[in-house]
Order: structure tokens, then C-alpha cells, then sequence
């Protein structure tokens, strides 16, 4: 009897899983026959929750993701670097102490933390950071420092943005490059009233704006331009007339935290007698590069945990988080804090997984560049893999809940979407699914989308 169950149980989960397949398929050939689709190129992926194939469209065909990649890079640094990796700035000095007077340099370093001074963490926002270093130097008794205020970035390589990003993107918040001391999540917040500018939620050192805004419409449709190290930003595009806030990327975070922290020390009533510098600024200018003493420490700040990081970076899907992810994992695997060391971290982790190298084809490590491409049947491989570790309930929380219910990493570019992730059907077969949909020429490739998916509910 035992036998005989077991062999109707099966017979009926393939028959039950034949229909599913066919149920896509139908879905799928609708989508791709419909106009918009014209020109358009699928990847489809779907497996049961034992890797069990079920069914695919192109499925090993590589494509633009947007930031379903993100799946990639969160699983590798939670495996990598541990769920309770933290990240350290440090505060130090060169020279000396003497009564209240620092002779020499007041040092700020860190390995790359991209939470310093964000505000989605209790505990951790700009004012948790001000207060511990007001107090380090305040009991330690410094009143006058001599010589500078040094941001050492230096931990990283100097390139702060991967190749391939779209101008057009990197000024903008979500576009913001990767520091070795980051601040604020590298945003700034620019207080608008239809093309006029108010303010901003912090100071930009030397930084010039080009204003071409017109007022117009009922939806933002600015663009900031800014680049690394430039003293100059320009904003365009159409603003309606009512007052909204536009969000960029620094052009220095380095910078803009030092000089946040002069302003800090002058209300405390500490003198800095020299001047506020970073690293990469002494660097461009042909100085000698000011590093802090490891035995020289005032302080030294923790990040919150990466477990945190990764849902944010899930959740809200901050590039920044991503390429900071990279660089990380390219210094602590190979030695150098750069991208490219880090894309080729990636790439091994991954091909050391048994998913096929030419089904990677990483350009970065959130999506953004329009030169990654990738399969969905990678992305899918990816999500068995990481279902089967420890950290995976810490992976699976950053996943958003989308399309009535299902629990699902997203990625928007132009003409191009994209969902990876986990989805219980109300029968209670559970499924790992990857979709990418690239030059689908409509404003609705979400729910375009959804018609396909809606077949696994």
C-alpha cells in the first residue's frame, strides 16, 4: 500500500506540475506575441523548492537584470564575511597630546563602512557618531588642534564608481559611488520650490550648481549631475511648481563629513588651527598622504551587523550598499579594494557553485550598469544555493513582498524588469522562479509581468 501511495503521489505531483508548465507556457507566449513585446528578449526560470526543474523560456540566456543581480552580491558577502561582519571608522591622530593641545593631525579612517552617519539604524544616525566623537576628543581634553582634520579614504582603491554606470545615474542618490569613508549613505537632499533652490540637508564643500531646471507637470523629473571630486553640479529637467526634495550623490562624502565635523568642533569651542583634507585630495594634489597611527585611537565606531545591511540593501535596493559589498570582498579575498578584483571574486563564488560563467557576466554588484548579463536560470541557481544556508532566513527577510503576496527581489531600468525569488502556491508547492524582461516597449512591464507569475499562485 506504502509503495502504491508513493507512486500516486508522484504520478499526481507530475501531472500537477505538467499543468503549471503548460499554464506558463501559455502565459508566456501571450506575453511574447503581444505588441510591446515585438522587440523584446524573456529569460524565465522555475524550479520547485528541491531544484526540481518545472519550467523555463530562454532560461539560460543572459540579460540586463537591474537589481534582481543583488541576490549575487547578498548571499556572496553573507557567506563571505559573515551575518555579524561589522565594518570600523576609526578616529586617531598623529603627532602628539600635550595639556589640551594636539600637535599634529586629527585622523579620521575607515574600511569602507557605508552605514556611517545613515539614518535607517537606531543607534547609528549622524548624531550617534557626533556624540561619540565629541566625547572622545572631549576626554581626552583637546582644545586646540594644531595641524589638519584628515579623512583618510584611502582603504579602497581610488576609483569610486564601476565602469559602465549611465551618466545620468551617478549623480543621482541612487547612483552614489563607493568612498573608503562614506557618510550619509553618500546622499544629499536638495530642498526645491518649483526650479528655485531652498537648501540642502548638508553642506557641499566648494561646490558650485548649474541650474537649467523648468517647472512643469506634477512628478519630479530632474536629473543632478555630479562626478567624483568635481566642484561642480549641475540640475536639470522639470520640477512641478510646488515645493519637493531631489536627493543626489555627493561629489565628496569624505570631504563633506570633514567639514561637517570642523562645524561640530566649533561649537564645542575646539580650535583647528589647519586646514579640513582627505586622502584622495592629498593624492590629487601631489602631497604625501596622512595616515593615522594604529596605536595613536580615540575612538573606534562599529557598524550594525552585515545581516542588517543586506536587508536594507534588499529591501530598499541601495546600490551603494552593493558596490561597498565589492570592494569589501575584493580586499578581504584578493588583497585590493578594487571593483574589478571584486567582480572576479564574485564570478569564482559562483562559478564554484556549479552556475555556468558565461550565465554571470557581472558588470557590478546592485544591477545598475546596463552591461551586466545574466540568466534566469543563474538567478535561480543562486536562490537554491542560498536556501540551504544558515543565514538564509537573514537573506530571505530583505525580499520585498510583491505582486499580491509574492516574496520577490525586483530590478527596473528602461524598457527592462525583472523578479527573483520564493512564492508558495495556495496548493502549498513551493517554487524558486527568475524572470527578465528586456526592451519591453510599454509603462506596464510590471504587471505585464505579473500575468506570468500570477500562474504560480
Amino acid at each position: 500500500m506504502n509503495k502504491i501511495f508513493t507512486v500516486l503521489l508522484f504520478a499526481s505531483q507530475l501531472v500537477f506540475s505538467q499543468n503549471v508548465a503548460q499554464q506558463l507556457d501559455v502565459a508566456v507566449k501571450n506575453l511574447m506575441s503581444s505588441t510591446p513585446a515585438y522587440s523584446a528578449n524573456m529569460s524565465f526560470y522555475v524550479a520547485d523548492e528541491a531544484g526540481n526543474f518545472i519550467y523555463e523560456y530562454h532560461g539560460n540566456q543572459g540579460l540586463s537584470t537591474a537589481s534582481t543581480q543583488k541576490i549575487f552580491t547578498a548571499a556572496a558577502a553573507l557567506e563571505n564575511l559573515g551575518k555579524n561582519y561589522r565594518y570600523t571608522t576609526t578616529v586617531g591622530y598623529s603627532g602628539h597630546l600635550s595639556g589640551n593641545n594636539l600637535s599634529g593631525n586629527l585622523i579620521i579612517s575607515s574600511n569602507g563602512d557605508p552605514t556611517l552617519g545613515s539614518w535607517r539604524y537606531e543607534g547609528y544616525q549622524p548624531e550617534n557618531f557626533k556624540q561619540k566623537l565629541m566625547t572622545a576628543l572631549q576626554q581626552n581634553k583637546i582644545k586646540t588642534i594644531s595641524g589638519d582634520l584628515v579623512v583618510d579614504d584611502s582603504y579602497f582603491d581610488f576609483q569610486t564608481i564601476p565602469g559602465g554606470w549611465p551618466w545620468n545615474d551617478s549623480g543621482n542618490y541612487y547612483g552614489a559611488g563607493v568612498w573608503s569613508v562614506n557618510w550619509r549613505e553618500n546622499q544629499f537632499d536638495l530642498s526645491m520650490n518649483g526650479k528655485e533652490m531652498k537648501n540642502t540637508n548638508v553642506e557641499l564643500p566648494n561646490v558650485k550648481w548649474v541650474n537649467e531646471l523648468k517647472t512643469g507637470g506634477n512628478t519630479d523629473q530632474s536629473l543632478i549631475f555630479t562626478a567624483p571630486f568635481s566642484d561642480v553640479a549641475y540640475i536639470n529637467g522639470t520640477l512641478p511648481a510646488k515645493a519637493v526634495t531631489v536627493s543626489g550623490s555627493m561629489p565628496n562624502p569624505p570631504l563633506t563629513l570633514a567639514n561637517e565635523i570642523r562645524k561640530w568642533m566649533k561649537e564645542a569651542g575646539i580650535e583647528l588651527n589647519g586646514k579640513i583634507t582627505t586622502a584622495s585630495l592629498q593624492k590629487i594634489n601631489g602631497e604625501a598622504v596622512s595616515a593615522s597611527s594604529k596605536s595613536n585611537i580615540l575612538l573606534e565606531y562599529q557598524s550594525p551587523t552585515l545581516d542588517k545591511m543586506v536587508y536594507w540593501f534588499m529591501r530598499k535596493s541601495i546600490n551603494l550598499y552593493g558596490e561597498t559589498f565589492i570592494k569589501t570582498l575584493a580586499k578581504e579575498k584578493k588583497g585590493n579594494g578594487s571593483f574589478e578584483a571584486g567582480i572576479d571574486h564574485l564570478k569564482e563564488f559562483w562559478k564554484g557553485k556549479g552556475i555556468n560563467a558565461s550565465m554571470i557576466n557581472f558588470a557590478d554588484g546592485s544591477g545598475l550598469s546596463p552591461q551586466n548579463y545574466v540568466s534566469a536560470r543563474a538567478e535561480v541557481q543562486a536562490l537554491l544555493w542560498s536556501r540551504k544556508q544558515p543565514w538564509f532566513n537573514e537573506f530571505f527577510d530583505g525580499f520585498p513582498t510583491q505582486g499580491n503576496g509574492m516574496k520577490m527581489k525586483s530590478g527596473t531600468m528602461k524598457d527592462t524588469k525583472s523578479f527573483a525569488g520564493y512564492h508558495s502556491s495556495k496548493e502549498g508547492k513551493k517554487y524558486v522562479f527568475a524572470i527578465i524582461l528586456n526592451n519591453y516597449q510599454s509603462s506596464n512591464l510590471s504587471d505585464a509581468l505579473y500575468k506570468v507569475l500570477n500562474v504560480l499562485k
